[in-house]
């Protein structure tokens, strides 16, 4: 019988220990959600900024601009990836206003 009871109760603390484990992983999972969606907003932004001065008189068809635009594309498209995979926090107004930006320029 006691044995019984010992068995409950480490499958308790098991149990216990797991409820906290998956805790803390969601609040990680819940962080790089917040901070991927931040850090591809501020690419988006810088994106969108190289391109206008990609169209200024004086640097059009400056290779490495135009070198440096395509890095930038290719970043995006990865984090685009990532954050289709954590979407949780993403601010859908600013990223609005960026793709604006990006279609007047």
């Amino acid at each position: 019988m006691i044995q019984i009871y010992l068995l409950l109760a480490a499958l308790i603390v098991i149990n216990g220990l797991l409820v906290w484990y998956i805790a803390r992983l969601l609040r990680k999972f819940m962080f790089i959600s917040e901070n991927l969606s931040d850090l591809f907003l501020t690419n988006k932004a810088f994106d969108v900024f190289l391109r206008s001065m990609y169209s200024m008189e004086n640097y059009h068809g400056e290779p490495m601009i135009q070198e440096l635009m395509m890095r930038v594309q290719e970043v995006l498209e990865e984090m685009e990836n990532f954050r289709d995979i954590f979407q949780y926090g993403l601010d859908a107004e600013l990223e609005e206003e960026l793709n604006a930006t990006q279609e007047e320029n």
